[in-house]
């Protein structure tokens, strides 16, 4: 996926880029006191559609443009009927000017901002930080924010106290109802705790142009089908199983459940064939579980290998049940070697703990990597910080693309490219929804599909399928969902 591909709606700008963005859109002839205008239209919006007829509402207004946006949003609300009471931190004279401008342009009482402003309020605009606040809230400004609970709230760019670029909580912050940003979301709009602080999250056009995408060149988007619906594989006319592709999954002797809904998977997702390389003690389990699969035993690294190149195959998945046994290193070294798309998810992640710059070396052909946040500890012990940033450094040392999975799942590619999934519900919390997963990228990466689009694509369907479903998912409801998932997505792409 290229740079241009990211820069669509699903572009996601970091604070210092979206501060670009206004500055490019006033440099290209577009007064920003007029962004300033629409963007409090769309906060008063926001706000008459928490209630059937006007009420009451306290609009919090900061030192910056966030403040600005308060100002007007607030003039708005009052001539729209509402009781407006609105309270602000700092001087109004040392108000950026199109803040200033529009705290002149109000004519009602500019309270000094303390908690008595929320008594009785029937909605609260959170106008005090933009996403841009780099030091945890502390004063008035954390002793409101604190005391605004369960009242509904609107907030501007993002809830204060929330950092933009990563999503974590800066000393404390409101649970908003709704939050009202501008032009693009920020990583932080999608990454957690953030994610779960801004309620319904509502991008505003403000009349910033597209056009600004293409200077400031995004390098992370919100994973949706835009991104890598292009290249979905497509089965053509001429297309028989060889040419879709032979998978193979690792299978363990024990847990044969994870290669199980790993394998079943990747033939969902397209794959033309699809083996279980296993211990020949479990062969039987596979074969009578497993009608459409060829399940092949192994009975170490050099069968393993052989069956590797004798097959054909062109995509290969390790982990899932395969235990922390002493082969699995070698059988992962041996795979990579055979320069086939892997996938490594579960127990051939940790078995490299204490050797994961050997694993590194030897990736070389197109490889994901999915762990989970342990498995990411392990394997990356000393890249720490926020989700985003540490998907990226491990990316860019280990040659792979790394998924690290959970509720905001980070795809990240060693170019520095990546995307962040916001369409998985909490129940994917269940046992052998990752092994899914894991299946689901093997399939399309085995018909050809880039690591990353293939990671990206994987996650989404994934996701989409769980949700669809609802309560009481299972990890065997997501293969039985697929196909339709993959429906929606192939009239999508037609």
């Amino acid at each position: 996926m290229s740079t241009a591909r990211l820069a669509n709606d699903a572009a996601l700008l970091t604070v210092q880029e979206m501060a670009e963005a206004d500055r490019l859109a006033v440099a290209g002839g577009i007064p920003g006191i007029d962004l300033m205008e629409t963007a409090g239209e769309a906060v008063a919006k926001a706000v008459v559609g928490l209630r059937r007829r006007p009420g009451t509402v306290a609009v919090l207004c900061g030192p910056g443009n966030n403040g600005g946006d308060g100002f007007v949003a607030a003039r708005l609300l009052k001539a729209g009927g509402w009781d407006v009471r609105l309270a602000l931190l700092g001087d109004p004279d040392h108000l950026p000017p199109d803040a200033r401008a529009n705290a002149e342009r109000w004519t009602g009482e500019v309270a000094a901002l303390s908690p008595a402003v929320l008594e009785g309020v029937d909605v609260v605009v959170d106008a005090l930080f933009g996403a841009g606040l780099t030091r945890p809230l502390e004063g008035v400004a954390r002793t409101v924010i604190e005391a605004i609970g369960a009242r509904r709230c609107v907030a501007v760019d993002v809830p204060s106290g929330i950092d933009g670029n990563t999503g974590a909580v800066l000393g404390a912050a409101p649970q908003a109802t709704a939050t009202v940003t501008f032009f693009r979301k920020k990583p932080g709009h999608l990454l957690l705790p953030g994610r779960s602080h801004c309620g319904e999250t509502v991008v505003a056009d403000i009349g910033i142009p597209a056009t600004v995408l293409s200077t400031i060149a995004p390098r992370q988007a919100e994973n949706r089908p835009a991104l890598w619906l292009s290249d979905l594989p497509v089965p053509r006319p001429e297309d028989h199983k060889y040419s879709r592709g032979h998978a193979l999954v690792s299978g363990g002797g024990q847990m044969t459940g994870a290669a199980r809904l790993a394998a079943r998977a990747a033939q969902r997702a397209g794959a033309g064939m699809v083996t279980i390389a296993c211990p020949q003690e479990a062969v039987t389990v596979y074969k009578v579980t497993m009608e459409s699969v060829l399940v092949h035993p192994v009975r170490d690294t050099a069968t393993l290998a052989t069956l590797l190149t004798e097959r054909r195959v062109r995509g290969a998945l390790l982990g899932p049940g395969s235990g922390l046994i002493g082969a699995l290193r070698e059988r992962v070294l041996a795979v990579l070697a055979a320069g086939v798309a892997t996938v490594l998810d579960a127990d051939a992640l940790p078995v490299f703990e204490s050797g994961s710059e050997l694993l590194f070396d030897a990736i070389q052909a197109p490889c994901i990597l999915t762990p989970h946040d342990g498995e990411f500890a392990r394997l990356f012990p000393d890249i720490t910080g926020d989700r985003l940033a540490c998907a990226r450094a491990a990316a860019a040392r280990s040659g792979a693309v790394v998924l690290v999975k959970g509720y905001d799942t980070v795809i990240a590619a060693p170019d520095g490219r990546a995307a962040i999934n916001a369409n998985a519900p909490a129940d994917l919390a269940t046992a052998g929804s990752g092994d899914v997963l894991s299946g689901i990228a093997l399939g399309l990466m085995t018909q050809g599909m880039a690591p990353f689009e293939a990671a990206a694509a994987a996650a989404w369907i994934h996701g989409a399928t769980a949700s669809r479903h609802g309560p009481g998912l299972i990890a065997e409801d997501l293969i039985a969902g697929m196909p339709e998932t993959l429906a929606g997505l192939r009239a999508l792409g037609s």
